[in-house]
């Protein structure tokens, strides 16, 4: 492989996958609701991290050559990853709602608007002074 391109392609699967988790992690910073955070994570696990494994694949194919372990690991780290990302999403979804956990009033669309009984939903930017 060409030392020029395997920089070019290691370079935009790492820099596109690190701004993936980075956008990410701002995001839930700026969500208000447990569930919101979730979803906001979903672009890092499903992609920004399949990226930078393909990024380390092609790294190593270019340092050391082919490799049917290299590959098939590569291949099974990305399986992975989208497999158990979805599945954890899912899990910490179904037991935020069913922790009673409020979602923020001001999403939308938002089918769960309303808190479950016994559930006080404080409103963060109501001036309390």
């Amino acid at each position: 492989m060409n030392d020029a391109l395997a920089t070019t392609l290691v370079g935009i699967f790492g820099i596109t996958g690190s701004l993936l988790l980075l956008g990410s992690a701002l995001a839930m910073f700026r969500v208000r609701d447990a569930l919101s955070r979730i979803n906001v994570f979903s672009p890092a696990t499903g992609l920004g991290m399949p990226f930078i494994v393909i990024a380390a694949f092609i790294f190593d194919l270019y340092s050391s050559g082919f490799s049917w372990v290299s590959l098939i690991m590569a291949v099974i780290a990305v399986l992975c990853l989208i497999i158990v990302s979805s599945v954890a999403s899912n899990t910490l979804a179904r037991s935020t709602v069913l922790s009673g956990q409020p979602v923020f009033r001001k999403t939308s669309p938002n089918r769960l608007a309303a808190p479950p009984e016994g559930v006080v939903d404080v409103d963060p930017d109501a001036d309390g002074s």
